[in-house]
């Protein structure tokens, strides 16, 4: 059984075993779950971005773009539908992201980094400073409908997590996809030697570009996800704290399969969770102590645990 077939057998398997024990869930298990398969679509394009050797500290400006644009469909044009919201968040990312791109894939390392980062904080600033969007303050999201058609009472949640299971199915499925391909297969090729991938006839800037939409057009959706799960949009959504939580998931999940940020997110949510519920001053530290226990002792991220050893290893 080739990889794809595997990462196709094993992601199918668990979200139909999510989507089957859903119903039974408590409602805070149902919220902490989906927002883990937001913030993973995130991550995901993160894996991507990381894999070509390079870093973004700026998707949360993306993130945050995929979330107002649910947030303000709904303010101004009553538009509540999840699937057509989720849909124009993600495209209003994927044509932000397309126009900057031509700069982004100039730059490398610390410098591609700071100036994600920059647009990332450019966008904080003028949801700050805009009133008609709540300001710093945000505003509340519309209970969405699905397919014109209204969820009724606990039930909602549990749509919004079923529609999280299924998007992240798709998406994870379609980028390992697409990592099989001869434009997929040249992001080691590039973080190894650009050089040598141009003396090739690959045009990395131009691969480089459509990753960088790719990655950008997946935190769209996570925050767009993220806006119909919780209810409340904030500029903090882009803040550079949000971006770094999007890179400390991506450390602590790794990056050698595409079900590594939906692991990751969902460990981190959890640990973040029940650290603030019972040690409300100190959650950082137990945060940064669980980063530096798997940098020590699993480098390559929680998901190296299912890595299959060779015999005799």
């Amino acid at each position: 059984m080739n990889r794809v077939d595997h990462t196709f057998l094993s992601s199918s398997g668990i979200v139909i075993v999510l989507l089957l024990i859903g119903p039974f869930l408590p409602q805070w298990l149902l919220f902490l779950i989906t927002v883990s398969f937001g913030k993973g679509l995130v991550v995901l394009g993160l894996l991507l971005l990381m894999r070509t050797g390079l870093v973004s500290f700026g998707q949360g400006l993306y993130y945050c773009l995929g979330a107002y644009t649910v947030g303000a469909l709904g303010m101004a044009l009553n538009l509540n539908d999840a699937f057509l919201t989720l849909l124009l968040g993600g495209l209003a990312a994927a044509l932000l992201s397309f126009i900057l791109g031509f700069l982004m894939a100039g730059y490398r390392g610390i410098f591609f980094a700071m100036l994600s980062m920059a647009f990332s904080m450019i966008l904080y600033g003028l949801l700050v400073k805009t009133a008609l969007l709540g300001s710093t303050d945000g505003f509340n999201v519309h209970v969405p409908t699905f397919l014109g058609m209204a969820v009724a009472g606990s039930w909602v949640r549990y749509a919004v997590y079923a529609l999280a299971c299924v998007v992240a199915l798709g998406v994870a499925l379609g980028l390992n996809r697409y990592t099989q391909t001869s434009l997929g297969r040249l992001s080691p090729a590039i973080k190894d030697n650009e050089l040598r991938v141009e003396y090739m006839g690959a045009s990395v800037r131009r691969a480089i570009h459509i990753k960088y939409v790719i990655a950008a057009t997946l935190a769209g959706l996570g925050g767009s996800l993220t806006a119909l799960t919780v209810g409340h949009i904030d500029p903090e959504l882009a803040y550079w704290t949000t971006s770094g939580e999007f890179v400390f998931i991506t450390i602590l999940g790794g990056t050698g399969n595409v079900l590594a940020p939906f692991l990751g997110a969902l460990i981190f949510e959890s640990i973040r969770s029940f650290a603030y519920e019972y040690s409300p001053n100190t959650w950082q530290m137990v945060l940064g102590a669980a980063l530096l226990l798997v940098i020590i002792f699993l480098p390559s991220g929680l998901w190296s645990v299912f890595k299959t050893r060779p015999k005799g290893a």
